[in-house]
């Protein structure tokens, strides 16, 4: 099994319009042969001193994939594609992290 973050910061105030894209996608991600989560977060305050500060444009997609093969299937889905289209004037940048589990 793999993680992906995925942060995705956005433009000024364009974050609901965002949710409402990945709201529409994810139901088509979930049936994707290898996807186990597929879910969109954002920062929650926590008071915890050590969290950094909220960022109101930013969302995070929190994804666990059975492997990179599927993971890259995922990226080249033809609803993928139709995402980004849907959501490019709203995104400002992308980072991705690809983890996997490490052994204890």
């Amino acid at each position: 099994m793999i993680y992906v973050v995925a942060t995705v910061t956005l433009r000024t105030q364009a974050r609901q319009r965002f949710l409402t894209e990945v709201a529409r996608l994810q139901p088509e991600v979930l049936r994707e042969d290898g996807c186990i989560e597929y879910t969109p977060a954002l920062d929650e305050a926590s008071g915890l001193s050590r969290q950094i500060p909220l960022r109101p444009d930013v969302v995070t997609i929190i994804e666990r994939w059975r492997d990179v093969a599927a993971l890259t299937r995922h990226s080249s889905a033809p609803h993928m594609a139709s995402f980004r289209q849907r959501v490019a004037e709203l995104v400002l940048a992308t980072d991705l992290q690809v983890l996997s589990p490490a052994a204890t």
